[in-house]
């Protein structure tokens, strides 16, 4: 497979202007050469707008080979040394922001409220990392045996692959890249087929504008199904890093803990938004349209169902219409929208049908359910903000993970009730919980099987420095902080023998 070696690329250097037909490996752009290539498409115009190759198999143990190499260096480097690097990029991230603003509208169909959230959201990551090299901080134990002492100490796993998401493309990725570099590892990037460059080639960018050494982070880009198991499954892998639906997810373990890989995995979400007849009404609707519509849905951590108690259940109905009614939806490059394309038709397609089967299976369809006409545009990706009453937990667009604008309203009689419907899925991610007592939300937010619960707030939530993650199939491990740290590490023991010790042989 023949390559085309690209010298590094002059301004504009991030910007959707800039050429992307690329893989980053051993710190060289390298053109399609005789690979094919993969168009990318603004969802909100249904326009290619740039094009990357589509890595090979080779391409991926070229890039393993790298990062290995890279990897034994890199971790020989003070915790200065790592550290510097991780704020550079830190820095780049407020010089190119404009840049990487435009490429997450375009990509990824983000609202401009979106992409400044996702923006904002990994600079915390990276600053966080930043301390990362002076926080593996290791332990001394005292030992059963006279004379002797244990130290255990923290070092880098190894080589980690990044495959993240496509709603969340930057900080997805930048999430696992940064406490890994950080931390001492090299890193593959296998980013998400549709917003490769978002999701990877940008962020090799930035950490070759900061000075990373050749080959501790690379990206191949290519679709899952050609090189997704190479990848998840590589020899040289101790990490794999997968944010996804949990059927993919369970797939990307298999492959990983083949080779002995640690999976690290934020996987798929149902989640249910209780809302008790004692909450504040004005402020969980508006907490319930944000949770539901902020970038159309599309995010593995939004309200997937509405449980509301009964004895208000006519008024949030009638609220979250109102809601919905009223937020601009459209392109995203129109600076007023909100809600935007959904990422390709075949999500699209998906979305309206789970309304249409739910419907048939008795909801009530208050408003929604449709297209948004975008001008320009035969075929429109974006779905109008949709309200369902009368829906049951077991219908289509409650059961499943929707991944749309889509307002499932569930009506609850009891706590109980709310705790068993809450639970009543195969997912336990993200959850929320409004009420005007604490102590009463509390024990229904210890009751839901979630490893995220928020009070009086909707679910979408993340914060640099608090465990973010899932328990049942939503997922193992946690991101974020101290958690990621111990992912992204290995311990080792080592014991001293300070005195001669007296052995029966």
């Amino acid at each position: 497979m023949s390559k085309q070696t690209q010298p590094t690329r002059s301004e504009p250097e991030l910007s959707t202007a800039a050429d992307w037909n690329a893989l980053y490996i051993d710190g060289k752009w390298h053109g399609p050469g005789d690979r094919g290539t993969l168009d990318v498409t603004d969802p909100s115009t249904r326009e290619v707008w740039t094009e990357v190759p589509a890595g090979t198999e080779d391409d991926v143990d070229e890039a393993y080979a790298a990062a290995k190499r890279a990897q034994e260096s890199w971790a020989e480097k003070g915790p200065d040394r790592r550290a510097e690097l991780v704020q550079t990029v830190l820095a780049l991230l407020d010089e190119y922001e404009a840049d990487l603003l435009e490429l997450l509208v375009t990509e990824s169909g983000s609202s401009q409220i979106k992409s400044d959230l996702e923006l904002d959201t990994a600079r915390g990551i990276v600053g966080e990392a930043a301390s990362f090299p002076t926080r593996m901080s290791g332990d001394i134990r005292e030992s059963v045996m006279e004379g002797k002492e244990h130290l255990v100490k923290r070092e880098p796993a190894g080589v980690v692959a990044v495959i993240p998401p496509w709603n969340f493309p930057f900080h997805l990725s930048v999430r696992a890249v940064a406490p890994a570099v950080a931390t001492g590892n090299g890193v593959v990037i296998k980013p998400a087929t549709d917003t490769p460059v978002t999701s990877g080639l940008a962020i090799a960018r930035l950490f070759e504008l900061a000075g990373a050494p050749p080959g501790l982070v690379n990206v191949v880009p290519g679709k899952g199904s050609e090189i997704g198991d190479r990848v998840a499954g590589h020899p040289d892998v101790d990490v794999v890093a997968f944010t996804g639906s949990t059927e993919v997810g369970r797939h990307v373990a298999k492959q990983a803990v083949d080779t002995l890989a640690f999976p690290a995995l934020e996987l798929g979400g149902n989640g249910p938004n209780v809302v008790l007849e004692d909450a504040d009404l004005d402020n969980a609707l508006s907490a319930g349209a944000f949770g539901t519509f902020a970038h159309q849905g599309q995010v593995c951590i939004s309200i997937n169902r509405h449980l509301v108690h009964e004895d208000i259940y006519d008024e949030y109905v009638a609220g979250m219409v109102e809601k919905a009614e009223m937020i601009p939806a459209g392109s995203v490059h129109e600076a007023s929208s909100i809600v935007g394309p959904i990422i390709n038709e075949g999500q699209r397609d998906q979305i309206l049908d789970y309304v249409e089967d739910t419907v048939e299976q008795g909801a009530t369809l208050e408003t929604g359910g449709d297209t948004v006409p975008v001008d320009g545009v035969d075929d429109s990706l974006v779905v109008e903000p949709t309200v369902l009453s009368d829906v049951d937990n077991d219908m289509t667009a409650a059961c499943n993970e929707h991944f749309g604008p889509v307002a499932p309203i569930v009506p609850v009689s009891s706590d109980e009730e709310a705790i068993e419907l809450a639970n009543a899925t195969e997912y336990g991610l993200a959850a929320s919980v409004f009420s005007g007592d604490r102590n009463r939300a509390e024990d229904i937010a210890d009751a839901i099987d979630a490893g995220m619960v928020h009070i009086n707030d909707q679910p979408i939530n993340d914060e640099p420095h608090v465990p973010f993650g899932g328990m049942k199939a939503s997922g193992l491990g946690r991101y974020n902080g101290e958690y990621i740290l111990e992912e992204m590490t290995e311990t080792k023991w080592i014991s001293v023998q300070r005195e001669q010790r007296n052995y029966p042989m």
